[in-house]
C-alpha cells in the first residue's frame, strides 16, 4: 500500500511517482498535462496520444484491470467505456463509419474535367460553413520520377460536399504518372487547369477576401483548412496559408504515434473511423472525407471549458520559477488544475466557429 508521502509526490495525471515534491513540480512544469489529453475511462490516467491510451488498454503490456473492463465494454475505435455491452453495441452503429462512394457521381464528374462549386461557398456561404478539407494526388517529375508534382486536387466542405475537384497540369514535365495509385494518364492532364490557375483559385477561396497578413483565427472570414500532410500539399500547389488556420491530422499530437512521429492517413482511418481507404487507385475526395471525419471526431470531444486553455496564453505562466516554494506546498490535484496544454486542442474550434 502506498504511503501518504509517496501519494503526495505522485502525478495525478500520468501516475508517475517522485522522491521529492520539487521533482513532481518540475515534471508538471514540462509535461503540460491537461484535460485535453486522451484519458482512460476506467483509471482516469492521462496519455499523451490516443496511441498511448490504446497501448494502456489493449497493448502488449496493458493495465490488467483496465484491459478486462475495456474488452467487455470498450469501443476499439474511440476508446470510450460504456455502462453495458448493450450500450456499447448501440454506440458502435454510429462510431464505426462506412467508406464513401468514391465511384459515384463526384468521381465521374472529376474524370470529365473539373467540378467547381466555389461560388456557392463565397463569404462562408453554402452548407459547409468555415471549415474545408483539401487533398492532392501527386505524379512524378525529375529524371527518376521522385519529384512530387500535383496532378489532382480536391476540396470539400464540412458536410462532405465537393467544392472543387480537378486535374492539374504541372509546370514541369511528368516522368512518372504512378498510375497504379493515381489512375492518371497523360491525356487526363493535357487540357487540365494549370497549377498557377489552381493555386490562385484555392488561395483566394481559403483567404475568403482577407489579406494573408490580416487573417486571424477568431472573428475573421478566412477558412479553416483540414488535411493530412498539408505542408507538402500546399508547397506543391504553391499556396501560402497561416499555420494558425491549419488542422493537420499528420501533426496533431493526440493522433500521432507514441514516438511522436506521424501516422499514415490510411492507418488513422482504419483505427479511428473503422474503415479502409487508399486501396487500389486512390481518390483525393476519399482522403478529404477521411481527414474531415477525423477532424470532427477530435473537434467534438467533451473537454473541460477553461478561460485560458493553453500554456501559451498571455500572463499564464502558472509554473514560473519564482513560485517554486508555493508550488511545492500544493497538492498533486492542485498542480494538475494549474497545468495547461502545449498544443491547440481542436475541441476549441467548436466554441469559436
Amino acid at each position: 500500500m502506498e504511503s501518504a508521502e509517496s501519494l503526495r509526490n505522485k502525478c495525478r495525471a500520468c501516475y508517475r511517482q517522485f522522491n521529492k515534491m520539487e521533482h513532481l513540480v518540475e515534471h508538471m512544469r514540462t509535461s503540460y498535462h491537461s484535460g485535453h489529453e486522451p484519458m482512460c475511462g476506467i483509471c482516469k490516467k492521462h496519455c499523451r496520444s490516443h496511441e498511448s491510451l490504446r497501448e494502456h488498454l489493449i497493448g502488449p503490456l496493458p493495465k490488467v484491470e483496465c484491459e478486462r473492463i475495456f474488452k467487455e465494454r470498450g469501443c476499439h475505435i474511440c476508446l470510450d467505456i460504456f455502462s453495458s455491452r448493450n450500450a456499447l453495441k448501440a454506440h458502435l452503429n454510429s462510431c464505426q463509419l462506412s467508406r464513401t462512394n468514391v465511384n459515384g457521381l463526384t468521381y465521374r464528374m472529376a474524370n470529365l474535367g473539373i467540378f467547381d462549386d466555389m461560388r456557392n461557398h463565397e463569404n462562408g456561404g453554402g452548407r459547409g460553413g468555415r471549415v474545408v478539407a483539401l487533398a492532392c494526388k501527386m505524379v512524378g517529375g525529375g529524371s527518376d520520377g521522385s519529384l512530387d508534382l500535383c496532378a489532382r486536387v480536391c476540396l470539400i466542405d464540412e458536410y462532405e460536399n465537393t467544392i472543387f475537384h480537378t486535374y492539374v497540369r504541372p509546370h514541369l514535365p511528368v516522368t512518372h504518372y504512378r498510375f497504379e495509385t493515381t489512375g492518371i494518364r497523360p491525356e487526363m492532364l493535357k487540357d487540365a487547369m494549370g497549377v498557377r490557375q489552381v493555386q490562385k483559385k484555392i488561395q483566394d477561396f481559403l483567404s475568403n477576401g482577407e489579406p494573408l497578413w490580416k487573417i486571424r483565427p477568431k472573428g475573421g472570414k478566412a477558412r479553416i483548412l483540414v488535411g493530412h500532410g498539408l505542408d507538402h500539399d500546399l508547397k506543391c500547389l504553391e499556396v501560402d496559408f497561416p499555420g494558425m488556420m491549419i488542422r493537420d491530422t499528420a501533426k496533431y499530437p493526440p493522433l500521432m504515434k507514441t514516438s511522436k512521429l506521424s501516422n499514415s492517413l490510411k492507418y488513422l482511418a482504419k483505427a479511428y473511423l473503422g474503415y479502409d481507404i487508399q486501396t487500389g487507385i486512390q481518390d483525393p475526395y476519399e482522403d478529404c472525407v477521411a481527414t474531415m471525419r477525423l477532424y470532427k471526431r477530435m473537434k467534438y470531444q467533451r473537454h473541460k471549458i477553461e478561460d485560458f486553455p493553453q500554456v501559451t496564453d498571455p500572463h499564464r505562466n502558472n509554473f514560473a520559477s519564482w513560485r517554486q516554494n508555493e508550488l511545492e506546498r500544493m497538492s498533486p490535484d492542485d498542480l494538475l488544475a494549474l497545468s495547461r496544454s502545449d498544443y491547440y486542442c481542436w475541441c476549441l474550434d467548436s466554441r469559436d466557429i
